[in-house]
């Protein structure tokens, strides 16, 4: 019994030598951070504004899109999934690789539709999401906005 104690201890400790360890050599790999690359960038009054898209390591990050059109929240969606495919794979990745989605609606009475036009857009195996309707409306008077994190 004391014998195998001490093996747990052993193991322990040598656990939490191993997690010290790595804790120092991510600091001197934190030091050297790796530069990230962005996409098409958009302008505001001659200003860099945002990116569409920015990839840091295997991570590609895109910005919200929307639709600046008349129509409803189904030909709204579709058109703002459409626009994300398109940066995805532009940066890379694709809709499968998608791995966290934000959708921001004009008003939550179209969550059922936008719901429809968004499912199976992203494979069998679809991100993670948060929706929420945004006070004061989507910027642009579109009815959704979705931007969405996925890996290269």
């Amino acid at each position: 019994m004391k014998s195998e104690r001490r093996s747990i201890l052993k193991k322990l400790f040598a656990s939490v030598a191993g997690v010290a360890g790595l804790g120092v050599a991510s600091k001197a790999k934190a030091d050297v951070a790796p530069e990230k690359e962005v996409g098409d960038v958009v302008m505001y009054q001659d200003v860099p504004l945002f990116s569409g898209h920015t990839k840091f390591n295997n991570m590609v990050f895109i910005a919200g899109k929307g639709a600046h059109f008349e129509g409803d929240i189904t030909a709204h969606t579709k058109h703002v999934l459409d626009e994300l495919e398109k940066e995805l794979i532009k940066a890379g990745s694709s809709m499968e690789k998608v791995l966290k989605c934000s959708v921001f609606l004009h008003d939550l009475n179209d969550y059922k539709a936008m719901n429809e036009a968004y499912k199976g857009r992203f494979g069998n195996k679809p991100p993670c999401r948060t929706t929420v309707a945004v006070y004061g409306g989507v910027p642009g008077d579109s009815l959704v906005e979705i931007d969405c994190i996925a890996y290269i």
